[in-house]
């Protein structure tokens, strides 16, 4: 098969895996089509006014300073004194977007949504605004919009303040929160003056939204125990008690208006959030005002944990609920309709209020929950085949019509306990049932997505034996039965049929039909099979076991090690005794011994904390000074060597220097000025970016030779990841390519000892992108454990300083010399690129392998891609949608990283090789290199002075500077 094609279809196949995922497991849960509820009794409040102080942990509000003091002494008064407290449990993803959904729309991530926006609402729900009579909100241009846009008729306004507000280097986040209070004054002194808005203003059913991102801000940029953290606090709860006595005075103090404070989600002590740490999971919940339960002295409580004890809240009854089910207590309170596609339960022990309207209301609740169940049933219903569709049997129509005509019998007769004990047992029935028709088709596209999975893995395993080994040669190849065509169109066209009855969506098609022809293809080699299995019984059966054995291991290894980052650690002290297990120690002491070293260096680093938790400046411009020494030491043959291509690759190594110096001065000046709380210097922003462009052309610039290509790719790479550096993460990848370079010399030897000749020494080896076929040599067995160890490498690539898997193990600091103004995905896609820089590196050196080893990349990449699909197969039977929300998350995102790994390959492969075999030529730049010839010590001395850097400052910052917890 063409070598393109392949790829084209490999890529394809892939990328339909990749996506299968997201259908099985991220569909969206909403339906539309059902009927309002709302309880049909009065509600005890006129207004609501929600607080969300986004980033806002619960210990951080409700613990006590060093003092003994409360930094929120408001919020305390009223949970000792008025109101009723406890803690919103949140779900992942802790962000932002997904938390405000909970809070106001009643439930959980629409993870379909995800990728369709961030900033607005991408898909429809019903939320508490749009039921409202009318709705004010003021805060972040990144969550206002979302529940305005979509919201039936103009009754939902927003105040945003300009994103570019949004600083994470700024002098003073508390500012956001401030402009939103100093706003909603302003607002209310308006509207005196204003009758048309003092008239909406008194209405009835209207909801006050106050989103506070000063906390979050300062979180990301100076962490959760920073002193601008927990000051934020108190100006928040400051901000609160004014807003509060506004309020009151401005309504004559009437008693209908409810209050309610809470947050989105929490934030790490690293000060990112995205995961399930309780840290980011556990959110305070604070309310009083109208329809609120006055504050309940009690003796003891159910909690366990030993937060009551160190926030000394004891003795003040603590009600802890789910995020979501903050939305139907806020619609209750108001008296408008449950947000229709809410999950939410009504926690009625928060309402002050007759136990008729608690009734009332939990009944409400589960007719409204009933009424999403039935729709989605009927949806199902209507697309499965009746004979092939099984109900959800625990709750039949005829046991729904029982339990709600027990519900409203209790409630005549004044059974209220019961009435709401009952409604919460349809309601759990209800979310069962939800979630079994949302999963109805989870078994079926999963069989048929490991039907192509296996198929695949097949052919792949198929071709290699085919085209790259010599275990079928000289053996007959017999032609297919003409039968076998037909019998998979056939297949195929009953498939069709089956899924066009049943009116399923065009993905289903895809994932039912592609398993088809790659089988076909896969029986099509049966004589190959055949052949294989004949070579391998003259194969001794204890190699055989041993290898197979061997195998399975290494995979094991790298699966526990996405759960596990020190089976990375245990899998390189392994390949650190590697030489003494074979003959290598005895034929090359030095580069055994040196394979050996960097092995164990590189082993340490999973041991580490992931980033973000020792942020340590110094250590970065350590890593910094390396990369210089490392360059200065191939100055002196640059210099000595003759002719304008020399010069040329002088120059070229000069512009690597001085790009090194760069963002050493870069990190060091940012960090400076952001301690001072002076922002992002301009010329440092814009140094930055200029070597992050640079740093994917420089290397094309150098000779094509193997090491001084591989060298010119590593400095360039490397001062792009030191401006993304913020400790010891920075000496990664330096550690990483010195194991790299001696794993290439560590093939060579391997390649000679098997009694493979090697044409040239690797010194006189250039890449080059038109490769001799006829240098090419079939596979053996040590080919499979090239291909393992670039796997290993790509993986510890990714886990070696952090965990990809859950993205708040790195942290937004590592992206404030580019950028401190909040921009999600541009954020995000400067740290997607500090992890795929140890990727590149680790291709590169995978390049210069093949080269040297005399195999061709399509060989030995179809290893690696039979590996890695065998590891993504491991991680789809691993995915779970039971149990914590973290464990869910982290094994869909372990499925997803393996799938975007073998994804990535194919393209990062293609980055590697123009990496290192195009060559680009600087046209006059003799007259140049002749000059610099002449003067290069001269010239960095001069550009250090000129950025007011010197050496000196530079070591004192390497080896002395203390930053604490700041980046």
């Amino acid at each position: 098969m063409n070598m393109l094609l392949f790829f084209t279809l490999g890529l394809f196949v892939h990328f339909v895996f990749f996506v299968s995922i997201f259908d099985i497991y991220f569909t969206s849960p909403l339906v539309h089509g059902m009927t309002p509820q709302f309880t049909p009794l009065p509600p005890p409040a006129k207004r609501l006014v929600l607080f969300v102080a986004d980033g806002l942990r619960a210990d951080a509000l409700y613990e006590l300073d060093e003092n003994g003091n409360s930094r929120a002494p408001f919020l305390r008064n009223i949970i000792m004194y008025e109101g009723s407290w406890g803690i919103s449990h949140t779900r992942v993803p802790t962000e932002s977007r997904p938390g405000h959904v909970a809070l106001i729309a009643g439930f959980y991530e629409d993870v379909s949504a995800v990728a369709k926006g961030w900033k607005e609402n991408p898909v429809e729900f019903d939320s508490l605004f749009n039921e409202s009579k009318y709705t004010w909100s003021w805060g972040s241009p990144d969550i206002l919009p979302m529940f305005a846009k979509g919201a039936s008729g103009d009754h939902v306004y927003t105040y945003s303040y300009d994103a570019k507000t949004e600083d994470f280097g700024a002098n003073d986040a508390t500012k956001l929160d401030t402009w939103v209070f100093d706003n909603v004054k302003d607002f209310f002194d308006t509207a005196r003056n204003n009758q048309s808005l003092f008239s909406k203003i008194n209405e009835e059913k209207i909801v006050f939204f106050l989103h506070l991102l000063g906390i979050d801000t300062n979180g990301h940029a100076h962490r959760p125990s920073s002193r601008d953290y927990k000051d934020n606090i108190k100006k928040v709860d400051d901000g609160v008690k004014e807003i509060v006595s506004m309020f009151k005075h401005f309504y004559g103090n009437d008693g209908k208006t409810t209050f309610i404070f809470t947050s989105d989600h929490g934030m790490t002590d690293w000060g990112f959030h995205g995961a399930g740490h309780p840290s980011e999971t556990l959110t305070p919940l604070v309310t009083w005002g109208a329809g609120i339960k006055y504050a309940q002295k009690v003796s003891a409580q159910q909690f366990d944990d030993a937060f009551l004890k160190e926030w000394r809240l004891e003795n003040w009854k603590r009600q802890d609920i789910n995020q979501a089910d903050i939305a139907p207590l806020m619609a209750s309170l108001i008296g408008v309709p449950f947000p229709l596609n809410s999950v939410g339960i009504l926690p009625v022990d928060y309402l002050n209020n007759t136990d008729l309207f608690k009734a009332e209301s939990m009944f409400t609740n589960a007719v409204q929950i009933l009424e999403q169940f039935k729709v989605k049933m009927t949806q199902k219903k209507e697309v499965t085949l009746p004979f092939l569709f099984t109900p959800f049997k625990l709750l039949s129509d005829s046991k729904q019509l029982n339990i709600l005509r027990k519900a409203r019998s209790y409630i005549k007769q004044g059974k209220f306990d019961e009435a709401v004990s009952l409604c919460k047992e349809l309601i759990h029935l209800a979310l069962e049932g939800l979630s079994y028709y949302h999963t109805y088709d989870r078994f079926f596209l999963g069989i048929n997505v490991v039907a192509g999975f296996v198929g695949w893995t097949s052919y792949a395993s198929l071709l290699i034996i085919k085209s790259h080994s010599n275990l079928t040669r000289g053996l007959t190849v017999k032609k297919s039965s003409h039968l076998l065509p037909y019998g998979f169109l056939a297949a195929g066209l009953l498939v069709a049929l089956f899924l066009l009855i049943q009116a399923c969506p065009w993905t289903y098609y895809v994932y039912c039909l592609l398993p088809v022809p790659i089988w076909y293809a896969v029986l099509r080699e049966f004589q190959v099979v055949q052949d294989l299995v004949a070579s391998l019984l003259t194969f001794p059966l204890s190699h055989f076991v041993g290898y197979l054995l061997v195998f399975t291991v290494g995979i094991e290894v790298l699966v526990l090690s996405f759960f596990y980052r020190y089976m990375l650690t245990a899998g390189l002290i392994v390949f650190a005794g590697w030489p003494f297990l074979t003959k290598l120690w005895t034929q090359a002491k030095i580069t055994s011994l040196s394979w050996t070293v960097f092995s164990l260096l590189l082993a340490v680093f999973p041991l580490m904390p992931v980033v973000g938790r020792t942020p340590d400046i110094s250590l970065v411009m350590g890593a910094g000074l390396l990369v210089l020494l490392l360059s200065l030491f191939a100055v002196p043959s640059l210099i000595k060597r003759k002719g304008s291509l020399a010069k040329e690759e002088l120059l070229v190594h000069l512009l690597q220097i001085l790009s090194t110096v760069l963002s050493m001065y870069v990190v060091y000046s940012t960090n400076s000025s952001l301690l001072r709380k002076q922002g992002l210097p301009l010329m440092n922003q814009i140094l930055s970016w200029a070597v992050l462009a640079s740093s994917l052309v420089v290397p094309l610039l150098s000779s094509p030779a193997l090491f001084q290509r591989l060298f010119s790719i590593l400095l360039s790479l490397m001062s792009t990841y030191l401006l993304l550096s913020t400790g010891y993460e920075a000496l990664f990848p330096l550690v990483l390519s010195c194991l790299m370079f001696v794993w290439i010399h560590m093939e060579q030897e391997t390649l000679q000892q098997s009694g493979i000749s090697c044409k040239k020494k690797l010194a006189s080896i250039q890449f080059s992108y038109t490769m001799d076929i006829t240098q090419f040599r079939q596979l053996y067995l040590d080919d499979i454990r090239r291909a393992f160890f670039l796997v290993f490498f790509l993986v510890t690539a990714f886990f070696g300083t952090g965990n990809i898997a859950s993205i708040n193990s790195f942290e937004l600091a590592s992206v404030y010399c580019f950028l401190t103004v909040f921009s999600p995905f541009m954020m995000g896609a400067l740290m997607m690129w500090k992890i795929l820089i140890p990727f590149v590196l680790v291709m590169c050196a995978f390049e210069a392998v093949q080269l040297t080893t005399q195999l061709s990349s399509k060989s030995l990449f179809l290893i690696v891609l039979v590996i890695s699909d065998i590891m993504a197969l491991h991680f789809f039977f691993l995915v779970k949608d039971y149990g914590s929300w973290l464990d869910i998350g982290t094994s869909i995102s372990h499925y997803v990283i393996v799938m975007s790994m073998t994804i990535f390959l194919v393209f990062l492969n293609g980055l590697a090789q123009v990496l290192t075999t195009k060559k680009l030529r600087l046209r006059g730049c003799s007259m140049y290199a002749d000059i610099l010839h002449e003067s290069i010590s001269f010239i960095v001395l001069f550009t250090v002075g000129t950025m007011g850097l010197s050496w000196s400052a530079v070591l004192r910052s390497a080896l002395s500077l203390e930053l604490g917890s700041h980046c």
